[in-house]
Parts: C-alpha cells; sequence; structure tokens
C-alpha cells in the first residue's frame, strides 16, 4: 500500500488527510495519508524513509519547510525562489522537492475571485514570513504593477522588497501606520500573517476598509473560514478569498506525485473540509 503523509510541529490542526483520503476513496486507490507529529530533529529521519522507498513521500507544515529545501536532493524553481517547500516525493531514487503554495494561492484566487490580477494589480501584502515569500512570488509571476510589503519589523519588509523586486513589479516595504494609505490605491490585499486565526490575536486593520472599487480580500488562514479581515471586507462590499481553497489547490500536485492520479478541488470536497471546520473551529 502506498503510503504518504503530512509533517509538522505541531501538526494536529491539519485537514490535509481530510482532503488525501477523500481522493483516495473518490479514486478507489489502495493507498493510505496520515499526519505525524515531527520535531526538528527528526526531519532527516522523514527525508530518509522517502529516500528508501518506504514513504511515498509527504506535505511539510511549519516549522519544517525552510529546512527541508535544504534536505531534498533536488528542488524546483519555484521552491528555490521562495525558499521553502512543502511537498516531496520520490522518483529515480531521489528526493525531490516543490512549493506547491505559490500555485494553490493563485489557484484559489482565479476561482474564488475572477480577475483579480487585471491590470494595473496594485497589491498590499501583510507579513513578512515563509507564506508572505509565497505570495510575493506570486504576484511577481501575474507581474503586480506594484506591491507593498506591510510588517511589524518593517526592516524584515525591506528584506523582501529587495530580494523579490523585479522591473515589471516593484515592491517596498511600508510601515504599518501607514497601512490605510497604501490600501486607498490598492486592488489586493493579502493577509499572509497568522493573525486572525482561531486563538490567536486579532490582525489590527482599519475599522473600514478603503480599497479601489472590485478590490480583492484574501486571507492564507482557513480557520475559521470567516476571519474579522473577511467580515470586515464583506461589510465594505469588496470581494474576498478565503485561505481553504488555497489548501485544497496546493494539495493536488503531491496527491498526483504519489498516488499517480490527478485529483479535482470539488464543491463536495470543500463542504466535506468546512463541515469539520465548524466541528472543531481550532
Amino acid at each position: 500500500m502506498t503510503t504518504a503523509c503530512v509533517i509538522g510541529w505541531p501538526i494536529a490542526h491539519s485537514r490535509s488527510p481530510l482532503i488525501h483520503n477523500y481522493w483516495l476513496r473518490e479514486d478507489d486507490i489502495a493507498g493510505a495519508y496520515d499526519k505525524r507529529a515531527v520535531p526538528p530533529d527528526e526531519l532527516p529521519r522523514i527525508i530518509d524513509e522517502i529516500r528508501s522507498g518506504a514513504l511515498a513521500g509527504c506535505n511539510v507544515t511549519v516549522p519544517h519547510k525552510e529546512a527541508a529545501l535544504d534536505l531534498v536532493d533536488e528542488a524546483d524553481e519555484t521552491a528555490r525562489a521562495v525558499g521553502a517547500v512543502n511537498t516531496i516525493w520520490r522518483e529515480g531514487g531521489r528526493v525531490h522537492g516543490q512549493n506547491t503554495d505559490v500555485g494553490g494561492f493563485l489557484a484559489n484566487l482565479d476561482e474564488r475571485a475572477p480577475g483579480w490580477d487585471a491590470a494595473p494589480l496594485s497589491a498590499v501584502v501583510l507579513g513578512a514570513g515563509g507564506a508572505a515569500r509565497a505570495v510575493l512570488y506570486a504576484l511577481r509571476l501575474r507581474k503586480a504593477a506594484d506591491v507593498r510589503i506591510v510588517n511589524r519589523t518593517l526592516e524584515r519588509a525591506e528584506d523582501l522588497a529587495q530580494e523579490f523586486a523585479t522591473p515589471d513589479t516593484p515592491m517596498r516595504a511600508t510601515p504599518w501606520r501607514d497601512l490605510s494609505r497604501a490600501l486607498d490605491e490598492a486592488t489586493l490585499l493579502v493577509n499572509a500573517t497568522s493573525l486572525g486565526m482561531a486563538g490567536s490575536e486579532t490582525l489590527p486593520m482599519p475599522e473600514h476598509l478603503m480599497m479601489s472599487a472590485g478590490a480583492v480580500v484574501a486571507d492564507l488562514v482557513y480557520v475559521p473560514l470567516e476571519t474579522p479581515l473577511l467580515r470586515a471586507a464583506a461589510q465594505s462590499g469588496l470581494r474576498t478569498a478565503d485561505g481553504l481553497g488555497m489548501l485544497l489547490h496546493q494539495a493536488v500536485p503531491g496527491f498526483e506525485k504519489w498516488f499517480g492520479v490527478r485529483p479535482k478541488v470539488t464543491d463536495e470536497l470543500r463542504r466535506l473540509v468546512e463541515a469539520d471546520i465548524a466541528r472543531s473551529p481550532a
């Protein structure tokens, strides 16, 4: 039986097994997918399991994405650019890694808010961690006309702006105190922090989001599905995209690598995960 898993520390909150086991049932595949709590010092052991063929591969979540990049034998261009791996498999006796967060982010927005990247795309990205790196690379792929990176520590935002900016997609760091002014011109706002997640502090935002007409607000948080940010966006008449779609779409390439079938993200699958989040919102 082909076995894959998701690894993290902690990992109890992950909905990835729900997604992959749904696809296994749909395609009548004799496989298994579970979640494993892996402390940082045990990450090399998991990579060795994949290299030996004992494990078909794994999804990688916090805090292992950056470390996994250094442990795989080969990483794709996106993973190297973002500096993180979230999907690992064995091929030709070597361990391969890729980053599917970028594709998942783009596919979710394309699905939930068609036309979100119409020119001129002016984006505000909140955060300067690993999730923000994936978002910035995605915006570079779609040739955003302007990107402002807002972070509590301005120096980290400045480092990201320098790393990811291109002549086609200029980026600049913006102090949090200037957020309202930045939003006034934006067509896209992305929360790439964990603020607003169940059990964490609320994202500090203006009471009303004054953005361009037809603007889109995306939150990478998916528990709860409607974060305070998305609620404020809807009340301001803006289009929204929650984080669940990104989770679903980023899972597709890994399943195909491990089990040989490219699955589909369907409304039925989304409702299944939504119901699970409603039952256990943590």
